[in-house]
């Protein structure tokens, strides 16, 4: 996300913060409080020093959890390579975990070891940084490592390494050109920056300058870029100003300085005259764009243009949308947004057309708009909705010290930037104080100007990304360009703990779902064959982009775990990681790598789930490595000790994390502790079981749930049922169950009679309180669920819902609360989350047992309510289903539940058939007041006199371990 983007984050985070503060103050009456004085409220305090040496640290402290971030950012990213050497910072910082002179391992190895968190790096074209966040015993390790590679690194560089990540950049290039609109990146720079502009070419670089780095170029590019004087590090957590003193001089102090670092000259380019392109892709409706270069992150003009666009085409309520989604109804969705870099930026507005309207008509519209938009203005109404749904966003990313957008990251990005740590409070204050008038006149100074016009059609591509400069993943349109990152974000790094399941990302208002007339759902064809050992293959085929994706699931979970071992399919599968009886682990990495694949295994309450991405050529080889993964683990025992103590940190970190303390309570209270359900949904386990475990009873518990008549093999991609059956077959087909009986999951097991309590974890110094309610419901997750899902949507599962609505909107006491239907294959829960200002937690129970009762009681479902949730249900279906994953997920749902293979498909005429009288009906037969067991986690000292006030038991709880 932009700089703005997160510093509203920020603000939402810090503002939950600050239990007695003025804007809370403000934001408890009904009106809502001033964007100024919610502004004032934020504050990350650091302390800062600088070595000798010229390294800038930075320390905030945050003892609410015993880990610490480090983030180390240095001021080197694709502006700063010269012709011929494009994509050379990401390149190397690749190079970076490949090890360093004095720890010439992977740099993962001994993070993993010490159950660090949040760890990879990203480049993209004002820096390159490095993060990871761990335990504070391991702070040492971290700053070793990290000083080794800054120090200590070309004797590590060799030959054999440039060429193995010169092949895996390659492959992250592909994999992001074979993306629909996966050559936009390459639009956007190429024809917004002129030749010879430091930001003409995008961070991963071609084809060509990839494959002519030398070793010479590489070693000198990191001597020329890597010093101590151009770069920052950043300690955020369980840290305090002296330590770090001590502990930076020690690992840091003994690097000498390097060249000081040039930034290139740059400008904000105009182009001469408008210009138009248009651009073949594998898309399901035209995409038309609009686009403009822009002023960079430090320009006071940015966060006013931001506003103005975020009224245009950001909000839901937008004057695009309104105009061309709504009232006169030609686009699928509509956006616009301005993403800034350090130096420069672009403002892109776009429409998806609507499926049988002329793109053309579309064109002229959207013009028109924009027109309209630069002549009148944004109102003060629009622009304080704008700046309220800013503070709406992902709202977990200042919650984590570290990660992708932790708080280290807001820091880092002032100092390297604006040579501020708390510029964010500049940006704010902008926010704050942009009036009508600011932001007319400067939408109107920066979109006059000509512009690029882009138009993506559907059809096959007339050109590739081999010889361009880039790489582009669509994604949200909040940020069309994206960091490269050492781990690719699509395949599984999703970045830091975000806290409370579902509802972290309740305010992405960027993406827009499709309008009413694109309900008819073209869900891929399924096809379905059977392996010569009796394995059933789910097939659909996408050939959008060269790949294949497969998921062979087990029908075990975590809900097959034994009840006297828990956390045993975690460790099982940690432990597979680690090789295979035919190569060891780094063999078995370097397989993966070579072949571009990922392979890797999962579980979730009711499946063990093994995946991998392929590269369409390359299928064979890795449908044979996911079978040798799956088939012949070597459960090393030498690896068994390095898995266990991960899983260890990994479980101890979860008991310092109130979300998942109070799903740990909850669980196990409202199934039974006997049920396959009633343990710790992570699935992590307890200590003792995990301390415990042996490789053999790891081996055994394979032997007994990973087995080919217990499966089955779900392929989505580029292939067809045909080849991919005897690709599968030559794999798996000699694979034959062992002659036991299959096991079984006793979900017969009594559920208990709910006992109405609050169950208190303390949790002493905690600022917020997190309240989780819930019940087990009398259906099970492949029932007929829909209406009750929708009713839940209107009650407490969406951002407009009326639970969220009143704590989070009218109250100001929270920054996000939920409710949903889980979906476990057997008896599902019905359970709310909300975390609350500590100071509300006895309110907030009040609020939602009000706000329940009276929704199944005389004020059901209203008119507008469904419209709008049957709208939005429908609409969000054609575009549910864009990506190779997404079907894959979709055909898994349809095999868990025994869904009809139409399933999908069906959903529009079931949602707009439905009647507020039968949301109502559902609602009142399946939830209640009078039966739901409270889990609260917060200070004691603080919440429970609070709790005492409310008629119900209070019992002191501990977390299951």
């Amino acid at each position: 996300m932009t700089r703005f983007h997160r510093f509203a984050v920020a603000l939402a985070v810090s503002t939950s913060l600050v239990a007695a503060g003025p804007a809370l103050a403000k934001a408890k009456e009904a009106q809502p409080a001033p964007i100024s004085e919610l502004v004032k409220a934020v504050d990350i305090p650091y302390q800062s020093f600088t070595l000798d040496n010229g390294l800038r640290v930075i320390v905030h402290e945050d003892h609410k959890a015993p880990v610490v971030a480090v983030s180390v950012w240095y001021r080197v990213g694709s502006k700063h390579e010269p012709a011929g050497k494009t994509g050379f910072a990401h390149l190397f910082e690749h190079l970076m975990f490949n090890g360093s002179e004095n720890s010439p391992g992977d740099f993962f190895e001994p993070l993993q070891q010490v159950g660090a968190t949040d760890f990879n790096g990203t480049t993209n074209t004002d820096r390159t940084n490095y993060f990871e966040t761990v335990p504070t015993g391991a702070l040492d390790r971290a700053l070793f490592l990290e000083s080794d590679r800054m120090g200590h690194l070309l004797g590590a560089v060799t030959q054999e390494k440039l060429d193995n990540q010169r092949g895996v950049v390659q492959n992250e290039k592909r994999q992001g050109d074979n993306n629909p609109y996966g050559l936009l990146r390459y639009e956007i720079f190429e024809n917004l920056f002129p030749k010879g502009h430091p930001y003409h070419h995008s961070t991963i670089g071609s084809m060509a300058d990839l494959n002519t780095a030398s070793l010479a170029d590489v070693k000198k590019w990191f001597s020329d870029n890597y010093g101590p004087n151009n770069a920052v590090l950043v300690l955020a957590g369980d840290i305090d100003l002296a330590t770090a003193k001590t502990k930076v001089a020690e690992w840091f102090g003994d690097i000498p300085r390097g060249p000081e670092v040039k930034a290139p000259q740059t400008a904000v380019p105009t182009l001469p005259a408008p210009l138009a392109k248009e651009v073949k892709d594998l898309i399901p409706t035209t995409r038309i764009y609009r686009m403009w270069a822009i002023p960079g992150l430090n320009d006071p003009e940015s966060v006013p243009l931001q506003m103005a666009t975020a009224v245009l085409g950001g909000l839901s309520s937008s004057r695009l949308d309104n105009a061309l989604v709504r009232k006169d109804p030609v686009a699928v969705s509509v956006a616009a947004f301005a993403q800034t870099l350090e130096d420069a930026g672009f403002l892109i507005v776009q429409a998806d057309v609507k499926p049988g309207v002329d793109p053309k008509v579309v064109g002229e519209k959207l013009d028109a708009q924009i027109a309209d938009f630069l002549a009148t203005g944004p109102t003060a109404d629009e622009l304080q909705r704008a700046a309220a749904s800013y503070l709406g966003g992902t709202i977990s990313g200042l919650e984590s010290v570290g990660g992708f957008g932790g708080k280290a990251v807001t820091l880092a990005e002032g100092a390297l930037y604006s040579n501020d740590p708390a510029y964010y409070k500049t940006e704010l204050d902008r926010l704050a104080k942009v009036t009508p008038e600011q932001a007319k006149a400067v939408a109107d100074k920066w979109m006059s100007r000509p512009a690029f016009s882009l138009t993506y059609s559907p059809g096959e591509r007339t050109e590739g990304g081999e010889n361009r400069g880039g790489a582009f993943t669509d994604g949200k349109p909040a940020a069309a360009v994206s960091p490269d990152r050492y781990w690719n974000a699509a395949l599984g790094d999703v970045g830091p703990d975000t806290g409370v399941g579902t509802a972290t990302s309740i305010a992405d208002r960027s993406q827009l779902p499709a309008v009413t007339d694109l309900k008819a759902l073209e869900f891929p064809a399924i096809e379905r064959a059977k392996l010569k050992n009796g394995m059933e293959v789910v097939f659909a085929r996408r050939a959008a982009v060269p790949t294949v994706q497969v998921a062979v699931s087990f029908d075990a979970g975590y809900a097959a775990d034994p009840h006297n071992a828990l956390g045993t399919q975690s460790l099982m599968l940690s432990l597979m990681d680690e090789g295979t009886t035919s190569k060891d682990s780094i063999a078995f990495a370097e397989a993966k790598e070579r072949l571009g694949a990922q392979i890797d295994g999962s579980a979730n309450a009711d499946e063990t789930v093994f995946s991998l991405f392929a590269l369409k050529p390359n299928l064979s080889a890795s449908l044979g490595l996911l079978a040798d993964y799956i088939r012949n683990p070597a459960f090393d025992g030498k690896e068994l000790e390095r898995v266990r103590a991960q899983q260890l940190n990994r479980l101890n970190a979860e008991l310092n994390n109130p979300n998942a303390i109070a799903s740990r309570v909850l669980m196990p209270v409202l199934y039974g502790a006997d049920h396959p359900y009633g343990i710790p949904p992570s699935g992590l386990g307890n200590e003792a079981a995990v301390k415990a475990a042996t490789r053999d009873q790891l081996a055994a518990f394979h032997q007994t749930w990973i087995r080919p008549d217990n499966a089955r093999i779900f392929v989505v991609g580029d292939t067809t049922l045909k080849d991919v059956t005897k690709q599968l077959d030559a794999a798996f087909g000699d694979w034959k169950a062992p002659k036991t009986a299959k096991p079984e999951k006793h979900f017969e097991i009594a559920i208990p009679k709910p006992q109405p309590r609050i169950l208190l974890v303390d949790r002493p110094k905690s600022p917020q309180s997190i309240i989780i309610a819930g019940k087990v419901l009398d259906v099970k997750g492949g029932d007929d669920l829909e209406v009750l899902r929708q009713a839940n949507d209107i009650f407490g599962g969406s951002f407009l819902s009326r639970f969220n609505m009143n704590l989070r909107e009218t109250k100001g006491w929270s920054y996000g609360v939920r409710s949903r239907v889980s979906g476990e294959a057997d008896r599902v829960t019905w359970v709310a989350v909300a975390p609350v200002q500590a100071d509300r937690t006895g309110d907030s129970i009040r609020e939602f047992q009000k706000e329940l009762t009276a929704f199944i009681g005389d004020k059901g479902v209203t008119a507008e309510e469904l419209e709008r949730t049957t709208n939005g249900s429908v609409r969000e279906l054609p575009g549910s289903f864009e990506t190779s994953g997404d079907v894959l997920g979709g055909l898994r749902a349809i095999a868990k539940y025994h869904r009809p293979d139409n399933y999908y498909e069906t959903l529009p005429a079931k949602y707009e058939a439905m009647t507020a009288e039968e949301l109502d009906a559902a609602a009142r037969k399946e939830l209640s007041t009078g039966d739901l067991v409270y889990v609260v986690v917060g200070d004691a000292a603080v919440v429970k006199p609070q709790l005492d006030g409310l008629g119900l038991p209070v019992e002191t709880a501990k977390p299951a371990n």
